[in-house]
């Protein structure tokens, strides 16, 4: 049951993670491929992945 006085918890950890699970959802509905690559996923959640010499 929640509070009577309407207290209100945000997790904000929480909240940032379901902001950038749509993001994907809006990026894999707007892709032409069935999959989104692994660079468009990087791209749309704003991660720069280093790779090594080997190439992984």
């Amino acid at each position: 049951m929640a509070p009577v006085g309407g207290t209100t918890v945000q997790d904000h950890v929480a909240l940032a993670e379901i902001e950038l699970c749509g993001d994907l959802i809006i990026a894999a509905s707007a892709a032409h491929e069935d999959r989104l690559s692994l660079e468009s996923i990087d791209e749309v959640l704003k991660v720069a992945r280093e790779r090594d010499a080997s190439g992984q």
